[in-house]
């Protein structure tokens, strides 16, 4: 695995490289599991990112749909998080990420396509091998760490959507994340086989660390896969579930903190949970989301882990911080 040195951070916060460290498994989709990766890359040389393959909008559905391929778009922006902190890793991550946009008038075959999604196929056609076409891509980009799709197969997530005191049903990531509040989430299909090297990843870790992301769609699949939940169950890792800052997003309509981490026991009962990190400016009763980790076996631990901005923005260098802090003492 190709280690490189630390991304962008003030020069005044710069932060010794790590060049190995503590083995983390981070799961999770699209910007959230993004986020927790730009703060592992901090901590430790030692990440291997496992990323959700149920999306199926924009230019990860288009290519989906028109090449039978497992949706690069969450995979692509896992590798950018992790580039590296050179003029070649920056260079490259802007690379993956560029968008084409066709000029006015004009419906063109690559509009809203990013560049990142294109290669990533690429290598994929190529090679024959979706897990060698992402180390490829790694290596070219300088990534912290290794990125690998939970699944071996692209997967479809359908759920009941609750309104009038009734329910439709939603299939679809792209439709999901803004349906409103779910129920009955499942993949689609429900024996999918998981990516081997992903569960010898996370039986291999030690830590496993679940979210934030959209709680429906970028983190609850990983528990419902059958056999990426039995690796999640079974693994001697210690296990970390990171809290959303925006608990109740489009796709968490009506819920409170405590409500995620029941969603979580409903799901997968057999799942338990180390530590839970949180802001505590998202969390509104402490005590009822104390009691809800409890039924997990989780310890709260909070933190200001979001950007001073104001927006929910999960901050690098604080997350990184709370992160390190975790791992050091337990």
């Amino acid at each position: 695995m190709y280690t490189g040195i630390l991304p962008i951070v003030p020069s005044a916060n710069k932060l010794p490289v790590p060049e190995s460290g503590v083995r983390v498994a981070a799961l999770g989709g699209g910007h959230g599991l993004a986020a927790s990766l730009s703060a592992l890359r901090l901590v430790t040389g030692n990440v291997t990112a496992i990323v959700t393959v149920a999306d199926d909008g924009g230019s990860s559905g288009r290519l989906r749909e028109e090449l039978g391929v497992l949706p690069p778009g969450d995979l692509r922006m896992a590798l950018s998080a992790l580039c590296d902190d050179t003029d070649w890793g920056r260079t490259w991550r802007d690379v993956m990420q560029h968008r084409f946009t066709s000029r006015e008038g004009v419906a063109g075959s690559l509009d809203n396509h990013a560049l990142g999604n294109l290669l990533i196929v690429t290598l994929w056609e190529l090679l024959g091998d979706p897990v060698a076409g992402l180390r490829w891509a790694g290596a070219l980009l300088g990534a912290r760490g290794e990125v690998l799709p939970m699944a071996s197969v692209p997967l479809t997530i359908e759920g009941t959507v609750r309104h009038n005191g009734g329910g439709q049903l939603i299939r679809g990531q792209s439709h999901l994340a803004k349906a409103g509040e779910l129920a009955d989430v499942r993949l689609l299909p429900e024996d999918a086989p998981a990516c081997v090297e992903a569960v010898e990843a996370i039986h291999n870790a030690d830590w496993v660390v679940l979210g934030p992301g959209s709680w429906y769609t970028s983190v609850l699949p990983h528990l419902l896969l059958p056999e990426m939940r039995d690796a999640l169950c079974t693994t001697k890792a210690r296990r970390l579930l990171t809290m959303n800052l925006d608990i109740n997003d489009l796709e968490a309509t009506g819920m409170n903190a405590a409500d995620h981490l029941h969603v979580i026991s409903r799901y997968a009962p057999g799942f338990s949970v180390d530590v839970v990190l949180a802001d505590p400016g998202s969390i509104g009763d402490a005590g009822e989301f104390r009691r809800a980790a409890a039924m997990i076996g989780a310890e709260v631990v909070f933190g200001k882990v979001g950007s001073s901005g104001g927006n929910a923005v999960h901050d690098p260098l604080r997350l990184a911080a709370a992160y390190r802090d975790i791992f050091g003492e337990r």
